[in-house]
């Protein structure tokens, strides 16, 4: 998450199995790194995106601040991240709103995001790519975000599009309890604005839980409030808006994280099964 460590090793797992036709990965502070990365995904035939969102919230830096100062250091610190990405031959990099500053100053927050989110996407339209922005909860044992609600993503997406129109949503599985909105709400309002999707998981009923809130468990673990009917019932929904299509094969991917005492490598065949059970229901 802090672009260093065992990038590569880690991510020839992912590249050497079949079952996955992109990855997502985030800051990559060796540019040597990049530069074998791109090789390894380019030998393994793999698509790539580029997910921003870690430079956000590991530098707790907020799109829609209200000081032009703060939101200029965002905007930079994620210019940085598109530039990586570029070097990587990623498809597109992903955001997220800053904190919600509540309902009083609320308006003006989303006119600061819009401004930020338009110079981005001017800025990854240069380089070939597409700004995405992930929508999530609003919640205080959460990521408490702006965008925040569906109904406000669409709005502002539909703002940001109107001059720039490499810019779209993803919507999370994962987030959608955390929400309170259902696949179908939530995807059905977001239909047209839709270029990305993750799936996974998440446990919001109990604050004792050690993956309490946005924190991406397995999917079906105690507690947890998806597994394979969730997943059925969104990836049915994906098809009913005509995001999964054969001939414009978008980016769905798995965002889960292993818990104490569990392994990356089980987590990951467990969501295998999971995906494959759902489709084949689906």
């Amino acid at each position: 998450m802090g672009g260093e460590g065992p990038i590569l090793e880690t991510l020839e797992t992912i590249a050497n199995d079949p079952y996955f036709h992109a990855v997502e990965v985030t800051q990559m502070k060796s540019a040597a790194t990049r530069k074998k990365v791109r090789a390894l995904l380019e030998t393994a035939h793999m698509d790539v995106a580029f997910g921003a969102q870690p430079i956000l919230l590991g530098g707790k830096l907020d799109l829609n601040a209200s000081s032009s100062a703060a939101r200029a250091m965002a905007v930079k610190a994620v210019k940085g991240g598109i530039d990586q990405a570029a070097d990587l031959g990623a498809a597109g990099v992903g955001v997220l709103s800053g904190p919600d500053p509540g309902a009083k100053n609320r308006k003006k927050a989303i006119d600061h995001l819009v401004d930020s989110l338009s110079e981005l996407s001017a800025y990854t339209a240069k380089k070939g790519m597409g700004l995405v922005m992930e929508t999530f909860d609003r919640l205080p044992f959460g990521k408490n975000c702006l965008v925040g609600p569906n109904g406000l993503a669409v709005d502002v997406s539909a703002r940001v599009r109107h001059e720039h129109p490499n810019f779209g949503l993803m919507l999370d599985l994962s987030h959608l309890p955390l929400q309170g909105e259902t696949s179908s709400y939530a995807l059905g309002l977001a239909r047209d604005h839709m270029v990305h999707a993750h799936i996974g998981n998440c446990v919001m009923r109990d604050p004792k839980h050690p993956a309490y809130g946005d924190n991406h468990p397995r999917f079906g673990c105690e507690g947890g409030e998806n597994d394979v009917p969730e997943l059925v019932e969104f990836l049915r929904e994906l098809l009913n808006i005509g995001f999964l299509d054969p001939d414009r094969r978008p980016i769905l991917s798995f965002e889960v994280s292993p818990m104490e005492g569990e392994s990356a490598e089980t987590v990951i065949a467990g969501s295998k099964r999971v995906l494959d059970q759902a489709w084949a229901q689906v």
